[in-house]
Protein backbone atom coordinates (compact mmCIF):
# COMPACT_ATOMS: atom_id res chain seq x y z
CA UNK A 1 0.00 0.00 0.00
CA UNK A 2 1.26 3.40 -1.06
CA UNK A 3 2.50 5.69 1.85
CA UNK A 4 0.90 9.69 2.17
CA UNK A 5 4.62 10.66 1.76
CA UNK A 6 4.87 8.32 -1.38
CA UNK A 7 1.91 10.01 -2.84
CA UNK A 8 2.83 12.58 -2.50
CA UNK A 9 6.21 12.28 -4.15
CA UNK A 10 4.52 11.00 -7.13
CA UNK A 11 2.43 13.76 -7.20
CA UNK A 12 4.25 16.34 -7.23
CA UNK A 13 4.90 18.62 -10.35
CA UNK A 14 8.28 18.19 -11.46
CA UNK A 15 8.22 21.38 -13.36
CA UNK A 16 7.42 23.18 -10.75
CA UNK A 17 11.01 24.83 -10.08
CA UNK A 18 11.10 25.96 -13.14
CA UNK A 19 7.43 27.71 -13.12
CA UNK A 20 8.04 29.19 -10.06
CA UNK A 21 11.79 30.65 -11.84
CA UNK A 22 9.71 31.86 -15.26
CA UNK A 23 6.84 33.46 -12.88
CA UNK A 24 9.55 35.36 -11.18
CA UNK A 25 11.35 37.10 -14.37
CA UNK A 26 8.02 37.76 -15.62
CA UNK A 27 7.35 39.69 -12.14
CA UNK A 28 10.34 41.49 -12.38
CA UNK A 29 9.91 42.02 -16.31
CA UNK A 30 7.09 44.09 -15.11
CA UNK A 31 7.84 45.30 -12.18
CA UNK A 32 10.95 46.66 -13.22
CA UNK A 33 9.52 50.17 -15.34
CA UNK A 34 7.92 51.13 -11.60
CA UNK A 35 11.36 50.67 -10.05
CA UNK A 36 13.07 52.51 -12.22
CA UNK A 37 10.48 55.21 -12.20
CA UNK A 38 10.75 55.42 -8.88
CA UNK A 39 14.47 55.80 -8.30
CA UNK A 40 14.59 58.02 -11.67
CA UNK A 41 11.77 60.58 -9.23
CA UNK A 42 14.91 60.74 -6.56
CA UNK A 43 17.48 61.63 -8.67
CA UNK A 44 18.51 65.46 -8.70
CA UNK A 45 16.90 67.68 -11.33
CA UNK A 46 18.92 67.50 -14.60
CA UNK A 47 21.68 65.30 -12.93
CA UNK A 48 23.74 64.19 -15.60
CA UNK A 49 23.99 60.47 -16.01
CA UNK A 50 26.80 58.41 -17.59
CA UNK A 51 25.67 54.87 -17.77
CA UNK A 52 22.10 52.93 -16.60
CA UNK A 53 23.56 52.60 -13.16
CA UNK A 54 23.85 56.07 -12.68
CA UNK A 55 20.03 56.23 -11.97
CA UNK A 56 20.18 53.47 -9.36
CA UNK A 57 22.90 54.70 -7.14
CA UNK A 58 22.82 57.94 -4.74
CA UNK A 59 22.74 60.66 -4.59
CA UNK A 60 18.83 60.76 -4.14
CA UNK A 61 16.55 63.63 -2.69
CA UNK A 62 12.76 64.37 -2.41
CA UNK A 63 13.40 68.13 -3.32
CA UNK A 64 11.10 66.55 -6.83
CA UNK A 65 8.37 66.01 -4.77
CA UNK A 66 8.52 69.05 -2.71
CA UNK A 67 8.75 71.05 -6.26
CA UNK A 68 6.20 69.26 -7.92
CA UNK A 69 3.64 69.33 -4.91
CA UNK A 70 4.35 72.88 -4.13
CA UNK A 71 4.97 74.54 -7.26
CA UNK A 72 2.74 72.66 -9.62
CA UNK A 73 -1.07 71.84 -10.34
CA UNK A 74 -0.93 67.89 -9.71
CA UNK A 75 -2.67 68.04 -6.21
CA UNK A 76 -5.41 69.34 -7.95
CA UNK A 77 -5.37 66.99 -10.71
CA UNK A 78 -4.60 63.67 -8.38
CA UNK A 79 -7.98 65.32 -6.22
CA UNK A 80 -10.46 65.83 -9.70
CA UNK A 81 -9.23 62.53 -10.44
CA UNK A 82 -10.29 61.23 -6.96
CA UNK A 83 -13.66 62.64 -6.90
CA UNK A 84 -14.39 61.85 -10.54
CA UNK A 85 -13.76 58.45 -10.04
CA UNK A 86 -15.08 57.96 -6.73
CA UNK A 87 -18.63 59.43 -7.76
CA UNK A 88 -18.53 57.78 -11.15
CA UNK A 89 -18.37 54.40 -9.36
CA UNK A 90 -20.95 55.01 -6.68
CA UNK A 91 -23.60 56.52 -9.43
CA UNK A 92 -22.62 53.42 -11.56
CA UNK A 93 -23.32 50.41 -8.84
CA UNK A 94 -26.33 52.55 -8.09
CA UNK A 95 -28.07 52.79 -10.94
CA UNK A 96 -26.56 49.30 -12.69
CA UNK A 97 -27.78 47.07 -9.62
CA UNK A 98 -31.30 48.49 -10.06
CA UNK A 99 -31.57 48.14 -13.83
CA UNK A 100 -30.39 45.02 -13.02
CA UNK A 101 -32.89 43.92 -10.17
CA UNK A 102 -35.68 45.38 -12.66
CA UNK A 103 -34.44 42.88 -15.48
CA UNK A 104 -34.05 40.26 -13.47
CA UNK A 105 -36.70 40.12 -10.71
CA UNK A 106 -39.31 41.93 -11.62
CA UNK A 107 -42.19 41.95 -14.52
CA UNK A 108 -43.23 43.44 -17.00
CA UNK A 109 -43.36 44.66 -20.63
CA UNK A 110 -41.15 44.72 -23.04
CA UNK A 111 -38.51 43.21 -20.68
CA UNK A 112 -36.49 41.03 -22.98
CA UNK A 113 -35.92 43.98 -26.09
CA UNK A 114 -34.54 45.80 -23.36
CA UNK A 115 -32.16 43.26 -21.79
CA UNK A 116 -31.40 42.83 -25.65
CA UNK A 117 -30.72 46.59 -25.82
CA UNK A 118 -28.31 46.55 -22.93
CA UNK A 119 -26.54 43.54 -24.78
CA UNK A 120 -26.42 45.34 -27.95
CA UNK A 121 -24.65 48.19 -26.01
CA UNK A 122 -21.71 45.91 -24.80
CA UNK A 123 -20.40 45.43 -29.14
CA UNK A 124 -20.52 49.45 -29.26
CA UNK A 125 -16.75 50.66 -28.79
CA UNK A 126 -16.89 53.42 -26.73
CA UNK A 127 -14.98 55.51 -28.99
CA UNK A 128 -18.00 54.79 -31.66
CA UNK A 129 -20.26 57.26 -29.21
CA UNK A 130 -17.63 59.86 -28.32
CA UNK A 131 -19.34 62.71 -30.92
CA UNK A 132 -22.94 62.08 -29.92
CA UNK A 133 -22.05 62.33 -26.13
CA UNK A 134 -20.24 65.30 -26.70
CA UNK A 135 -23.12 66.82 -28.87
CA UNK A 136 -25.65 66.12 -26.40
CA UNK A 137 -22.99 67.39 -23.38
CA UNK A 138 -22.50 70.49 -25.08
CA UNK A 139 -26.45 70.72 -25.95
CA UNK A 140 -27.17 70.85 -22.11
CA UNK A 141 -24.39 73.18 -21.48
CA UNK A 142 -22.01 70.33 -19.64
CA UNK A 143 -18.90 71.24 -20.82
CA UNK A 144 -16.08 71.90 -18.78
CA UNK A 145 -18.37 70.54 -15.22
CA UNK A 146 -17.71 68.16 -12.94
CA UNK A 147 -21.09 66.97 -14.29
CA UNK A 148 -20.07 66.88 -17.85
CA UNK A 149 -17.28 64.19 -17.23
CA UNK A 150 -19.18 61.72 -15.25
CA UNK A 151 -22.78 61.68 -15.92
CA UNK A 152 -21.76 60.30 -19.49
CA UNK A 153 -19.36 57.49 -17.80
CA UNK A 154 -22.09 56.27 -15.95
CA UNK A 155 -24.02 53.68 -18.59
CA UNK A 156 -22.39 50.55 -17.52
CA UNK A 157 -24.05 47.80 -19.72
CA UNK A 158 -21.78 44.84 -18.83
CA UNK A 159 -22.40 46.11 -15.15
CA UNK A 160 -26.19 45.23 -15.96
CA UNK A 161 -25.57 42.37 -17.80
CA UNK A 162 -23.30 41.12 -14.91
CA UNK A 163 -25.54 41.55 -11.91
CA UNK A 164 -28.55 40.55 -13.48
CA UNK A 165 -26.84 36.77 -14.20
CA UNK A 166 -25.88 36.84 -10.45
CA UNK A 167 -29.48 38.03 -9.26
CA UNK A 168 -30.70 35.29 -10.89
CA UNK A 169 -29.04 33.41 -9.01
CA UNK A 170 -31.00 33.74 -6.02
CA UNK A 171 -33.32 31.57 -5.31
CA UNK A 172 -37.16 32.12 -7.10
CA UNK A 173 -38.23 30.55 -3.61
CA UNK A 174 -36.15 33.19 -1.34
CA UNK A 175 -38.10 36.01 -3.24
CA UNK A 176 -41.80 34.36 -2.86
CA UNK A 177 -41.24 33.98 1.19
CA UNK A 178 -39.94 37.22 1.52
CA UNK A 179 -43.01 38.66 -0.43
CA UNK A 180 -44.98 36.67 1.81
CA UNK A 181 -43.82 38.49 4.56
CA UNK A 182 -44.85 41.39 3.49
CA UNK A 183 -41.67 42.85 1.62
CA UNK A 184 -42.01 45.59 -0.82
CA UNK A 185 -39.84 45.31 -3.86
CA UNK A 186 -36.87 47.71 -2.59
CA UNK A 187 -36.57 45.75 0.79
CA UNK A 188 -36.00 42.81 -1.24
CA UNK A 189 -33.39 44.65 -3.49
CA UNK A 190 -32.24 46.59 -0.25
CA UNK A 191 -32.31 43.84 2.32
CA UNK A 192 -32.17 40.16 0.31
CA UNK A 193 -30.38 40.74 -3.26
CA UNK A 194 -27.59 43.26 -2.68
CA UNK A 195 -26.22 41.82 0.82
CA UNK A 196 -25.84 38.68 -1.58
CA UNK A 197 -24.20 40.45 -4.84
CA UNK A 198 -21.19 41.81 -2.61
CA UNK A 199 -18.56 39.91 -5.09
CA UNK A 200 -20.14 41.30 -8.15
CA UNK A 201 -20.57 44.80 -6.48
CA UNK A 202 -16.86 44.90 -5.59
CA UNK A 203 -15.71 43.80 -9.33
CA UNK A 204 -17.85 46.51 -10.78
CA UNK A 205 -16.71 48.98 -8.69
CA UNK A 206 -12.93 48.08 -9.28
CA UNK A 207 -13.38 48.21 -13.01
CA UNK A 208 -15.21 51.22 -12.80
CA UNK A 209 -12.67 53.55 -10.60
CA UNK A 210 -9.93 51.96 -12.81
CA UNK A 211 -11.53 52.83 -15.88
CA UNK A 212 -12.49 56.55 -14.64
CA UNK A 213 -9.12 57.09 -13.37
CA UNK A 214 -7.42 55.95 -16.63
CA UNK A 215 -9.78 57.68 -18.96
CA UNK A 216 -8.04 60.48 -20.84
CA UNK A 217 -10.40 61.01 -24.16
CA UNK A 218 -13.30 62.13 -22.84
CA UNK A 219 -11.60 64.30 -20.46
CA UNK A 220 -9.47 65.73 -23.06
CA UNK A 221 -12.69 66.46 -24.88
CA UNK A 222 -14.58 67.53 -22.48
CA UNK A 223 -12.68 70.02 -20.19
CA UNK A 224 -11.20 73.58 -21.26
CA UNK A 225 -9.99 74.90 -17.93
CA UNK A 226 -6.62 73.46 -15.83
CA UNK A 227 -9.30 73.66 -12.60
CA UNK A 228 -10.66 70.35 -13.89
CA UNK A 229 -8.04 69.10 -15.54
CA UNK A 230 -7.53 65.20 -14.55
CA UNK A 231 -4.63 63.17 -13.82
CA UNK A 232 -4.17 61.54 -17.83
CA UNK A 233 -5.04 64.76 -18.93
CA UNK A 234 -2.81 67.30 -16.94
CA UNK A 235 0.47 64.78 -17.13
CA UNK A 236 0.84 65.21 -20.85
CA UNK A 237 1.03 68.73 -20.72
CA UNK A 238 3.29 68.99 -17.71
CA UNK A 239 6.11 66.62 -19.54
CA UNK A 240 5.94 68.64 -22.57
CA UNK A 241 6.52 71.32 -20.59
CA UNK A 242 9.91 69.62 -19.16
CA UNK A 243 10.51 67.43 -21.81
CA UNK A 244 14.12 67.75 -21.63
CA UNK A 245 14.52 66.29 -18.37
CA UNK A 246 13.68 62.97 -16.91
CA UNK A 247 13.58 63.75 -13.40
CA UNK A 248 10.12 65.81 -12.81
CA UNK A 249 8.13 64.46 -15.19
CA UNK A 250 9.03 60.80 -13.84
CA UNK A 251 8.55 62.39 -10.04
CA UNK A 252 4.80 63.65 -11.37
CA UNK A 253 3.95 59.82 -13.04
CA UNK A 254 5.30 58.64 -9.62
CA UNK A 255 3.15 60.84 -7.70
CA UNK A 256 0.01 59.53 -9.93
CA UNK A 257 1.23 55.91 -9.74
CA UNK A 258 1.44 55.65 -5.95
CA UNK A 259 -2.22 55.92 -5.15
CA UNK A 260 -3.18 52.84 -7.85
CA UNK A 261 -0.11 50.87 -6.40
CA UNK A 262 -1.47 51.45 -2.84
CA UNK A 263 -5.03 50.87 -3.15
CA UNK A 264 -3.89 47.66 -5.47
CA UNK A 265 -1.70 46.25 -2.23
CA UNK A 266 -4.72 47.02 -0.12
CA UNK A 267 -7.49 45.53 -2.21
CA UNK A 268 -5.10 42.86 -4.04
CA UNK A 269 -7.20 39.83 -3.49
CA UNK A 270 -10.58 41.66 -4.26
CA UNK A 271 -9.06 42.41 -7.47
CA UNK A 272 -8.34 38.96 -8.51
CA UNK A 273 -11.64 37.89 -7.08
CA UNK A 274 -13.40 40.80 -9.51
CA UNK A 275 -11.46 39.22 -12.33
CA UNK A 276 -12.08 35.62 -11.76
CA UNK A 277 -15.94 36.71 -11.87
CA UNK A 278 -16.32 38.40 -14.40
CA UNK A 279 -13.82 36.25 -16.28
CA UNK A 280 -11.85 39.90 -17.97
CA UNK A 281 -8.38 39.23 -18.73
CA UNK A 282 -6.03 42.00 -18.81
Amino acid sequence: MSTPNALLERNRDPLRLLKVIIALVVALLFIFPIIWMLFVSLKPKNMAVANPLDWFTPPYTFANYTEILMESDVLLWLWNSVIIGVITTVLTLIITSLAAFALSKMQFRYKTPIFLFFLAGMMVPGEATIIPLFEIVKSMNMLDTYAGLILPMIASPIGVIILKSFFDSVPHEVMESARIDGCSNWRLFWNIVLPLAKPALAAIAIFTFIGSWNNFLWPFLAIVSEELYTLPVGIPTFNSTYSSSYMLPMTVNAIASIPVIIAFLLFEKQIVKGVSFTGLKG
